[in-house]
């Protein structure tokens, strides 16, 4: 790798928490005197891995082989979830593959791994590719053990950040000209730290940025990444009612099966009906209220009644956008090893009828918000997205990460 200033690429897999972790090597590569580039240009190639099924696990691998093949001379970083679950195989694709922790990134780049280490006060709070939307991880790890999934290895215990900590970088972001932050964390609603839960974290960091911009400008508002059912407290649903939308009215809330003996065998800790009365009591404590989900469908032993519960529950809920996850097994879960797995056919049949469903009901919540007033995240010029997480075209005009009023 050349001394002095060098170029680097980093290729994310995964969640909006490894996005958002992806958008932290990116400022630490930057502040050692690094630029973006592209693969094919880089000296150092970084793959922030995913392992969540094992459809993620072949995409990663395939990441890996593809940053090897791209540029013959680039250093690859391979971290991220599916290293902690096995590095070997990783170290084992090249002679220029590294691995290292997530946790070990900044002390690799502190040891002498880059020509600089990062000037003091250099590193931009803003992510490399100029996005509007920025994420703040305030929560790791996961204290469930849900029978398909094996993040909770791959992530360990549940941690939460200090409130202090997030509250900086949150008022940081926001004074560099962030009008939208994005609450992160792989179990976002068990967030505790120094007797804060997630309603109280939110409360002190609406508090801490309403007053950071001029008295025609719209402050910051924040948007939860995503959140369990069982964790939804009464007290978060008040405050995303009283706050006027700089607590985003919208919530993605997995549900991934409406059945409740599918939950069951899938290790959630709750059944269909107690969704149900959840989505019934956001209703009427947030009329204006957006809910997006997660739903696996072709879960081992998933049958047809199974799949209908799962389709009329979609109904009842009104989802305005679901996410259809055909079910993929992961080696060293426990419903990997089920005798009763669906067939590849019928799975693919069922995330067909529950996309065709989505697409329905998303327009359905659009027409039902015809003529209501929302404020919009300007994306691009000519685009932007509402509170409720509908694109919508704005005058080009506006500027690029502005909130700026709009009617649907």
């Amino acid at each position: 790798m050349r001394r002095g200033a060098f170029r680097f690429a980093v290729v994310n897999l995964g969640c909006k928490v490894n996005r958002v972790e992806a958008d932290g090597f990116e400022r630490l590569l930057a502040g050692c005197g690094g630029a973006p580039s592209s693969q094919a240009e880089a000296d150092l190639i970084v793959v922030n891995t995913c392992t969540v099924t094992g459809e993620a696990e072949k995409k990663t691998r395939k990441a890996v082989r593809h940053a090897l093949a791209s540029n013959e001379e680039a250093s690859v970083i391979v971290t991220g979830c599916a290293t902690e679950i096995d590095a070997a195989a990783y170290e084992a694709l090249g002679s220029r593959v590294t691995v290292v922790p997530k946790a070990g990134m900044a002390l690799y780049l502190e040891e002498g791994a880059f020509p600089s280490r990062p000037p003091a006060g250099a590193v931009s709070v803003l992510p490399a590719d100029g996005r509007t939307r920025i994420g703040i991880k305030v929560q790791d790890g996961c204290d469930n053990a849900c029978t398909y999934c094996i993040v909770h290895v791959a992530r360990g215990r549940a941690t939460s950040r200090n409130g202090d900590e997030v509250v900086a970088e949150a008022v940081a972001l926001a004074r560099a000209g962030v009008r939208e932050i994005v609450l992160t964390g792989i179990n976002l609603g068990s967030y505790d730290a120094d007797g804060l839960d997630l309603a109280d974290l939110c409360r002190r960091l609406l508090d801490e940025t309403a007053d950071l911009h001029g008295p025609d400008e719209e402050p910051c508002r924040f948007r939860i990444g995503s959140v369990e059912p069982m964790d939804v407290s009464m007290d978060f649903i008040g405050l995303l009612a009283e706050a006027g939308g700089r607590l985003c009215r919208h919530l993605h809330l997995p549900l991934q099966s409406g059945s409740s003996k599918v939950l069951r065998e899938m290790g959630r800790p709750y059944d269909a009906e107690e969704y149900r009365q959840l989505v019934d009591y956001l209703r009427a404590m947030v009329p204006e209220i957006a809910l997006t989900t997660d739903i696996i469908v072709g879960f081992p032993g998933e049958t047809d009644e199974d799949f209908a519960d799962t389709c009329d529950l979609a109904r009842y809920a009104a989802f305005s956008k679901i996410h259809v996850f055909p079910y993929s097994r992961r080696e060293g879960t426990p419903a990997a090893e089920r005798p009763d797995q669906v067939a590849p056919d019928v799975k693919a049949a069922r995330a067909a009828v529950l996309r065709a469903l989505s697409d329905k009901l998303a327009a359905a919540d659009r027409a039902a918000r015809a003529g209501t007033a929302e404020l919009a995240l300007v994306e691009r010029p000519g685009h932007a997205t509402t509170e409720s997480y509908h694109e919508v075209a704005v005058d080009p005009a506006a500027p690029v990460g502005a909130l700026v009023a709009v009617t649907l």
